[in-house]
């Protein structure tokens, strides 16, 4: 089975580094979050990129405020599948805002920077803060 992000169904277990942020867009708890003009789903996408900074912690909207987790998100439920258990994650890239992927973004000037990692098929450990944004 391949990786998915159902970009739903998330149950966060553990936190550290929360903050309170307000958002420019929608947002759905555990998504991988970052600033352009305000704070958004993240993008791998080169010429949109937008790099991963935190995770959301709650369902949000522009305008709104939001907890979200800048240190740790330990992140289960029905969100991921077929993830490989120890395999590095990344922000996806393509239209998939604030989704997650174990595909390495490849075009240039793609963001390449791990965010965490996949602990079993189902749940993963998120750490945006842990590597330095870096780009294909």
């Amino acid at each position: 089975m391949a990786f998915a992000d159902a970009q739903a169904g998330a149950k966060i277990y553990d936190v550290e580094g929360v903050a309170s942020v307000e958002l420019a867009g929608t947002v759905a708890k555990g998504d991988i979050l970052g600033y352009s003009s305000g704070w958004v789903r993240a993008l791998a996408t080169v010429g949109t990129a937008i790099a991963g900074k935190c995770v959301a912690l709650e369902d949000g909207v522009a305008g709104q405020r939001i907890y979200v987790a800048f240190e740790q998100a330990i992140i289960g439920g029905s969100r991921f599948s077929g993830a490989t258990a120890g395999g590095a994650l990344y922000v996806a890239e393509g239209t998939s805002n604030g989704k997650y992927t174990q595909t390495v973004p490849s075009t240039s000037g793609d963001c390449t920077k791990i965010i965490g990692y996949m602990l079993n098929a189902m749940t993963a450990v998120v750490r945006p803060l842990d590597n330095n944004d870096s780009i294909a």
